[in-house]
């Protein structure tokens, strides 16, 4: 048994228990080969619950910090995290947002599930705000489908994303899958990127009932 299988056995049982999900058009995944899943970001729990419900094992960027800490704490959290896929990455440095592109490549050029959050932070306030175009230049190099997700009522449970979440039901919505092969081989253009990365914002924005602002979250936590 793989630990992602084992981490699903051992703690899926409980963390319905805690959050009772409710999850709708999972449907939309495909059974194999390359997908990405674009959603929201509320809060921490978002990454502990987006693996632990969908079938395939779910691949994605976190935070060099989640896998080294110290103590039994740290261990714990860095066996989870590794373990349901996290792919720790330095992302402060000038370098980051390149690695963290090139991660996501591979593992998409590998046949798997990449799970990305476009917004690039949790939200700030709840509203859904501008989406990084790493998303579509993703979509465009890989030529995977997009599977866009919405998390609705994890912010609720763990308001700050800080602290022991509360137990309580969230609800995980998929849409239909977005393919974007009519723009094959303009992964560098910048409002193609633009294009790509609204209109899956777009279908967030549906499925979550966010409401929308045109700025990057990182621009209003500065200005808070």
């Amino acid at each position: 048994m793989s630990r992602f299988a084992l981490i699903k056995a051992v703690l899926g049982p409980i963390m319905r228990l805690m959050f009772r999900p409710r999850v709708e058009g999972a449907e939309h995944i495909p059974g194999d080969g390359p997908v990405i899943l674009a959603g929201n970001h509320l809060t921490f729990i978002d990454s502990m619950i987006l693996p632990l419900v969908c079938d395939r094992q779910v691949f994605f960027i976190g935070k060099d910090e989640y896998v080294t800490g110290k103590g039994f704490k740290g261990r714990l959290m860095a066996w989870f995290f590794t373990g349901v896929g996290m792919i720790p990455v330095d992302r402060d440095g000038g370098r980051g947002g390149v690695a963290a592109l090139m991660t996501g490549r591979r593992v998409l050029e590998e046949g798997n599930v990449f799970g990305i959050y476009p917004e690039g932070t949790r939200s700030p306030d709840g509203r859904l705000y501008r989406g990084r175009t790493g998303i579509a230049r993703l979509t465009l190099m890989t030529g995977a489908p997009v599977v866009p997700f919405a998390m609705i009522g994890t912010d609720k449970l763990q308001p700050g994303g800080a602290g022991l979440p509360r137990p309580g039901r969230v609800t995980v919505r998929f849409g239909e899958a977005m393919e974007f092969s009519r723009y094959e081989g303009m992964d560098r253009d910048r409002y193609v990127l633009r294009a790509v990365t609204d209109s899956v914002m777009t279908e967030v924005m549906r499925l979550s009932g966010q409401e929308y602002v045109d700025m990057y979250a990182s621009k209003a936590k500065e200005a808070a």
